[in-house]
């Protein structure tokens, strides 16, 4: 099987512990904050831990209109977590799944690095078009910043 993998890194003024927390919230806070991306996300089955399956309903902004993915690791620890989208139009025809790896990293002048490691598993030989990555690439960077926002504007939870 050939893939083809996208790296996103966008630097936060925030701790990585901090950061890491938002994005434990992420199916609560991405509907509010990018509903025309995220319409909703639903747990339908496990309770967040490993092997939890998770359905995205995606808004107009975006070519796809639903998606399930599944949680392959999660360590609080190290701030990382791992999942892949495993069924959707998002897999675009020529996917077999998407691979996630997400890790916050400290960094030397006390914020942190958002670091996203997205691996496209293809089915076949054709892969993902350079502007459907550029896009892809676009839409996690944008989605962190309105994350961050977020968090900012809610400094009682966050």
């Amino acid at each position: 099987m050939s893939f083809v993998t996208l790296e996103v890194e966008v630097p936060s003024q925030f701790p990585a512990e901090r950061v890491f927390k938002v994005f434990s919230d992420f199916d609560t806070i991405a509907p509010k904050v990018l509903p025309q991306v995220f319409k909703s996300i639903e747990t339908v089955q496990g309770n967040g831990d490993v092997g939890t399956i998770k359905t995205f309903t995606f808004g107009d902004a975006v070519p796809f209109t639903s998606a399930k993915y599944k949680v392959d690791a999660l360590d609080v620890s190290n701030n990382s977590y791992s999942y892949s989208f495993i069924e959707g139009d998002n897999l675009i025809g020529i996917l077999e799944s998407i691979s996630y790896h997400v890790k916050v990293v400290p960094s030397s002048d006390g914020g942190s690095v958002f670091k996203q490691t997205v691996k496209y598993n293809c089915k076949g030989d054709e892969k993902p078009a350079e502007e459907f990555l550029k896009k892809e690439k676009e839409l996690y960077e944008n989605t962190y910043k309105a994350i961050e926002a977020y968090a900012v504007a809610h400094p009682e939870t966050y």
